[in-house]
This record gives C-alpha cells, structure tokens and sequence, in this order.
C-alpha cells in the first residue's frame, strides 16, 4: 500500500502523525511511505532522518494525496485540503465529525474512507486512540491555568497551590476521564484545592481512592453550579464518544462566576461541554465573556509536538499497519475495535453517533463491506 504523510497545516499544529521508527516498520512490511517535505520539523524531525527510515521526501502535497491510497494525518483537514482527497482513499486521523458539518460533507461527497481516531473503541468501552492525546490534554490543563492565572497573562494574579497563609486556587473538573483524571494528578501536585464531579459514581471512587487530595461529586447541575461560581478555574473534560459534548456549563452558570476566573474546556473538539465556548488558537487563546476567561484551544497536546507525536504513533501504527496488511475491508472484519472508527464509507455515514448530530442518514457498515 502507498501511505501519505503530509504536514499539518492547521493553525499552531506542529505534530507529525507518524515519527520515523514507524514509518520504518511501515517500510519493512513492504509499504511505500510518502513524507511531505518539512512534515516533522516542527515536532524537531528532520526530514533525512525520515530518509534513513525508508520514507520518500515529496515536496508536493498534491503528489501525496494524488497516489497515496492511504492518508495519515493528526488533525481534521482543512478547508484547502478537502478538495485533494480521491475517491475510495482511506483518511486516518482524528475528525471529530459531530461538530463538523462541512468536512463531513465533503468526506461523503468524495467517497473517502475515513476512520477516526476517537471512535476506534475496545470492548470495554475504552477509546485506545483518543487516550494518549486526552492524557497529554489533561496535564497540560492545568499548567495552562497556571500560566493563565499570573497578571502577566491579564489573570486575577494567583499562585495556583498557594502558599502559607494565602489558600490555593479552587480546580472544578468537570469529568473524571483520561483527561479529567490526568488534570487532577497535575493540579493536585502543583498544591491547588481539586473539585472532580462526574455522572459515574463508579469513576468518582475510583478517583477517591487513588488520591486523599480530591474532593468529589456526582455531576448534577446544582452540584455544578455549586462548584463552578467558587471555582478560579474550571476544566471542561466531558465526552460522549464520538458525539458532541453535552453542554453542562450554561451561560447562567458562567454569569455566576467569580470575576477573572477561567474556563478551559478541552472538550472543544467535540463542541464544548459550556454553552459560552467557542474555539481559539495558541496564538490567540483567550477570550473574555463578562469577566470571565475563556480558554479553547482544539489541540492542546500540539504545544509539546515531540512528545504527542511519539505518543499518538505509540497507539495508532499497529491499526495503520492491519490497514495496509489487510487492506480495509479485511482489517475492520477482522478487528471490531477498528470497524468503531469508521465514520465514513462509500459516501455513507457509518457511525451512529455522528449521523444523529448531524441529522444525517446512518448506514451500518456490514452493508457497506
């Protein structure tokens, strides 16, 4: 199979989505790999050591896209990128179909076959994929607060664990998943007061159990709004796999908050879990609603684009590798976890999740294979 590598070209994205050992194991299995020149100099990769892996440097994105029967990418395409995408081409990379309506319409249009990351799901109801991405989003969140509380960043100017004789910074984590129960790990250990609410009792005494520092409570909108007005910050770490985040921050709720407190909803990606959210960049990351700060960045973990890119390929290349050993009708029958991540096929929504948030028809994917 012939597997395109192209750059990234989303706003302040410098991740790769496959570093070189893996194209390298890509190449020993008798793939030829397409690296789009200068594709990993923002994760600190050279595109000779991508050489001496097996890849070939392609200076002309429309080289890849137009022979590669496989494209690997981090981020959703964009609107320049839609229109390079050929009929029955398989796109590997995170999408996030339910917030977004146009790329989704074109995948469909183009017939592509996109399998994306947050969906691949184990039986247990994991989500392998979207967890290493989701681990690096919740350390960096609240180390984001902190940076985001000092008055050099138009914050309120407090240290994010106090110090004696002034309290720390009250942390409300709104879900206590990969991300939610990373970013307590972090905020616990930087010495700030952590609040984790979830609708699963069951995650909540796992989170109990493991740290003596967290205070915990089921997720209902008295216990948020309780928690969210007293909070200087709050982190927004809701997902319904595949689906758009429910909206359980409202605009009531942040009216209520205290004056220069923050909100850092990593769930954007999915719409956001508070109704005053929209989407930043990491060269514009704020904004204020009243006097509250918003914080919205889609991909966070591209800040620390070595250490995502290895992660992710950590997680991803073994399902690449039986997408292009199988091909993709004998790799999603054999690997029920992969057939998850397929959203689109044919020019057919196949994930239940995303035609019911976009209203569209969904057509299971055993008519489709």
């Amino acid at each position: 199979m012939i597997i395109g590598i192209p750059k990234e070209i989303k706003q302040d994205e410098f991740r790769i989505s496959l570093p070189p050992d893996k194209v390298h194991l890509l190449k020993e299995n008798g793939h030829k790999v397409l690296v789009e020149a200068g594709a990993g100099l923002g994760a600190g990769i050279q595109d000779e050591v991508y050489s001496r892996a097996g890849a070939i440097i392609v200076n002309d994105r429309l080289e890849i896209f137009g022979e590669a029967n496989m494209i690997i990418k981090v981020k959703e395409p964009q609107e320049e990128e839609l229109d390079l995408f050929q009929k029955g081409q398989i796109l590997f990379t995170y999408l996030h179909l339910a917030a977004e309506r146009k790329i989704t319409s074109s995948l469909l249009k183009k017939e592509v076959t996109s399998i994306a990351y947050e969906t691949v799901q184990l039986q247990d109801g994991s989500l392998p994929l979207l967890f290493p991405m989701s681990e690096i989003a919740g350390r960096l969140a609240p180390q984001i607060a902190a940076q985001l509380l000092m008055k050099k960043s138009k914050g309120p100017g407090k240290l994010i664990g106090g110090i004696p004789g002034v309290r720390p910074c009250n942390i409300v984590i709104l879900g206590g998943g990969t991300v939610g129960s990373n970013a307590a790990l972090i905020a616990t250990g930087l010495g700030a007061k952590v609040t984790v609410l979830d609708i699963d009792i069951r995650r909540l005494r796992y989170l109990s159990y493991h740290s003596a520092y967290l205070e915990t409570h089921m997720a209902t909108p008295f216990n948020i709004l309780t928690n969210v007005e007293k909070a200087d910050v709050v982190i927004g770490a809701v997902l319904i796999a595949g689906d758009t985040a429910p909206k359980v921050v409202t605009k009531k709720m942040v009216d209520q908050m205290q004056a220069d407190s923050i909100i850092i909803d990593v769930a954007i990606d999915q719409g956001g879990c508070v109704e005053t959210i929209k989407p930043t960049s990491h060269s514009d990351p704020t904004y204020r609603i009243g006097d509250v700060i918003h914080y919205a960045v889609p991909n966070i973990p591209g800040t620390v684009p070595y250490t995502a890119s290895i992660s992710l390929s950590n997680s991803t290349y073994l399902y690449a590798l039986k997408l292009a050993n199988l091909g993709f009708v004998q790799a999603v029958k054999n690997d029920s976890s992969l057939a998850k991540g397929v959203n689109t096929v044919d020019g057919q929504v196949t994930h239940t999740a995303v035609a019911q948030a976009l209203g569209i028809q969904h057509v299971p994917l055993e008519e489709l294979t």
